[in-house]
């Protein structure tokens, strides 16, 4: 059994390396208009390889854009070419050394000021989202959810997913625990995050922002670690 201490800094480390992977799909500039969509998440894919030898990602893969930025995450809309004016987002779940990271970023190619504005409000709703909680000693998964909902309409947009986060851990997080409600931060999630799993681990969650704007066909996407922020006392947790 890992000691919590040792459990935090782990899931802080693989998600330290898969900001350095986003950073490097940005620097490479990986997501262009031309290419598909499947064929840029292969490119990420083989990078994730490159510079840490990932083989394994705990969730599907994900590279949207345009009007397919609306789905949420169960969805599977057809592979798409990205076009010159699109906005896009990727959504990784890399397992670095049995550790699962969950980190998930919005790019956007063109000069539209909707598209620009929407990418910046994705990190203020998180760090709203995260202050709430921080806030809020015994929140549950449906008061989290109501308060990023009502941020996001605060905004000015629409929330595109059915939940906003999810647990996450040792992989394979999902078989330990179940794909229950209770493990998501979602309508009908009653029981307050902080709070153990069933191995007896303390448990730990990803926050996700899934903004839309609708009428204009297009949406975007930001996630990472909600309790656990580097450098800050959430890893003594």
């Amino acid at each position: 059994m890992h000691d919590e201490r040792m459990r935090a800094a782990r899931l802080l480390d693989a998600q330290a390396k898969a900001v350095e992977l986003f950073a490097e799909v940005g620097e490479r500039g990986l997501i262009v208009p031309g290419e598909s969509e499947r064929a840029v998440s292969d490119r990420i894919r083989d990078l994730a390889n490159e510079m840490f030898g990932v083989k394994r990602f705990w969730h599907k893969r994900i590279l949207r854009s345009g009007p397919n930025t609306l789905h949420p995450y169960r969805s599977n809309p057809p592979d798409r070419i990205i076009e010159a004016d699109d906005i896009a987002f990727a959504d990784f779940g890399p397992i670095f050394e049995e550790w699962e990271a969950d980190f998930g970023r919005t790019f956007v190619l063109g000069d539209d000021p909707v598209k620009h504005r929407l990418r910046a409000d994705l990190p203020e709703i998180f760090a709203a989202g995260r202050r709430y909680f921080e806030a809020h000693p015994d929140i549950t998964g449906e008061e989290l959810f109501s308060e990023v909902v009502r941020l996001t309409r605060e905004a000015g947009w629409e929330y595109g997913g059915p939940h906003a986060g999810h647990l996450v851990g040792e992989f394979p997080h999902e078989k330990i625990n179940g794909d229950q409600l209770e493990w998501y931060i979602a309508p009908g999630s009653d029981r307050p995050m902080r709070r153990t799993d069933r191995t007896g681990h303390d448990c730990h969650w990803i926050l996700e922002i899934h903004l839309i704007d609708r009428e204009r066909g297009f949406g975007g996407f930001h996630e990472e670690l909600l309790d656990l922020v580097p450098g800050a006392s959430g890893a003594d947790r």
